[in-house]
């Protein structure tokens, strides 16, 4: 029985995919592609997308949630804004709002694509998604606050003309975006790590249940809260998995930015506006997250779908502002951060949505519908302003 499921670990496509990637990108780094070339860098960060979330998962499940979640969430920001800073260095003063654009729309994609999608995802196995209000409330209150400092009071402030903050203020947004990012790792995995972790599908799933349903609930639940059904990986199959976890990771924003100027001239000739390039970004780093989460929501465990994107968002801030004050040291030109009128309406839509659909600690089908409309009203602005 056992034996044939033993095969070589080299022989796997999540072995060979990551490093058919990375080699994708040492011989695409720095050149102009053709056509044929773009769809191939294409397809290796498809692969490589793929790969990161089995891998993610390995770890994950290896040592327990909320760990697992944070694993993915910080590896994938940290490589988000590595391509930032990159394509910032090489765009000159087109590029003075990347850094904006990507990091709302990894908001947006985050708090109203991931999150929604889960919430369907969980609703529709079990006619209601279950997760814990305190944790993931605690997670929206950050992502609130670092979104309002860093990218809302830049519109607002005076003293130099445009959106953008001052080198003083601009150090205190990355000062306190790390100091809260840290507070949130330190309350998410030491102090009330069980806010975090999935709650029993029994608590509170359908209240009108009959008693069958809810013992049959705890018992998932109980299981969920050690982790998974299965055995958990091995320590050397898990530090297998997380090195290949971040060369697939470097694979996917490497891939992503040897295709960026096809990416960059297709929007050009399309007449859609530059903010795109920040959404097709987030979009492409995002994606290993996004099929992270659905596959934790249908296996019941909507709640590391939510500390998925929650924690993404919040990462993607707290990790980015410092990074992009740090490097603004050595970028020319200007660095705008301040949203627009339209977006300051859609972050407060998303953040008044996600605390009603939160406060409950349970959702149906209708509060994932809402989240997926406001990504949509975000996505056909983006292209039609």
């Amino acid at each position: 029985m056992g034996t044939t499921k033993r095969r070589s670990p080299l022989t796997d496509w999540t072995v060979l995919v990551p490093v058919v990637a990375l080699v994708a990108l040492v011989f695409s780094w720095g050149r102009d592609l053709p056509g044929l070339a773009v769809v191939l860098v294409a397809l290796c960060l498809a692969g490589a997308v793929l790969a990161a979330v089995h891998h993610a998962e390995v770890v994950a499940h290896r040592v327990g949630e909320p760990f697992g979640s944070l694993i993915l969430a910080v590896a994938v920001t940290v490589i988000e804004v590595a391509l930032i800073v990159t394509l910032m260095a090489d765009g000159g003063d087109k590029s003075a709002s990347l850094a904006r654009d990507t990091v709302f729309a990894a908001v947006m994609i985050t708090c109203n694509g991931i999150v929604g999608v889960s919430l369907l995802v969980g609703a529709l196995r079990n006619r209601v998604a279950v997760f814990n209000p305190e944790g993931s409330g605690a997670a929206l209150a950050t992502v609130a606050t670092l979104a309002t400092l860093s990218l809302v009071l830049p519109t607002f402030t005076t003293s130099k003309p445009g959106p953008e903050f001052s080198t003083a203020q601009l150090t205190f947004a990355a000062v306190a975006s790390l100091a809260l990012y840290g507070l949130f790792i330190a309350v998410q995995t030491v102090r009330h790590r069980d806010y975090f972790l999935p709650v029993d599908t029994g608590r509170g799933a359908d209240q009108r249940g009959d008693r069958q349903d809810d013992q049959q609930g705890d018992r998932q639940g109980d299981r969920q809260g050690r982790g998974d059904h299965a055995v958990p990986p091995t320590a050397r199959a898990a530090l297998l998995s997380l090195g290949l976890l971040l060369v697939a990771l470097v694979a996917v924003v490497g891939d992503a930015k040897a295709v960026s100027p096809t990416i960059e001239t297709a929007v050009a000739k399309a007449g859609l506006p530059q903010a795109v390039v920040g959404v097709i970004i987030a979009l492409l780093v995002l994606l290993p997250e996004t099929l992270a989460a659905v596959r934790a929501a249908r296996r019941d465990r909507v709640q590391t779908s939510l500390n998925l994107a929650y924690g993404s968002a919040i990462a993607s801030i707290g990790l980015t502002i410092p990074a992009i004050a740090l490097a603004s040291i050595w970028l020319s030109g200007p660095l705008l951060l301040g949203l627009g009128a339209v977006h300051m309406v859609l972050l407060a839509l998303t953040v008044v949505v996600s605390a009603l659909t939160l406060a409950p600690g349970r959702a149906t089908l209708l509060q994932g519908g809402v989240h997926i409309v406001v990504l949509a009203a975000y996505l056909f602005l983006a292209v039609s302003p």
